[in-house]
């Protein structure tokens, strides 16, 4: 008499489970690593860009600008003030100015 005997289920399952696991695990710690450096590129670029605003005045002007207020109303620099914090410190009209932002995501 031929009887069928039932595959056992269970090692395909927990294999399904494990790899799932594993995916999940793996996308957890990747995840929040992407986010770090979405923001250091953030603040890198706003660096830049005032950095490059500040330059272009010197270059029309013949001296770095005062204030970052006054690269904001004449040369239209815009910088989003909730998500970054902007140093701007000049010691002479012919000195570069020491820039430096910070995200206020890094606060929290």
């Amino acid at each position: 008499m031929y009887v069928d005997k039932k595959r056992k289920r269970w090692p395909a399952l927990a294999l399904a489970v494990a790899v799932i696991l594993t995916a999940v695990c793996v996308w957890r710690m990747v995840l929040p690593a992407s986010g770090r450096d979405m923001d250091e590129e953030s603040v890198r670029a706003v660096k830049a860009a005032v950095e490059r605003c500040a330059l272009q005045c010197y270059v029309v002007e013949g001296a770095f600008p005062p204030s970052l207020a006054y690269l904001v109303e004449n040369y239209g620099l815009q910088v989003n003030e909730k998500e970054f914090y902007v140093s701007y410190d000049i010691f002479a009209s012919n000195v570069p100015p020491a820039v430096k932002v910070i995200s206020r995501e890094t606060e929290r």
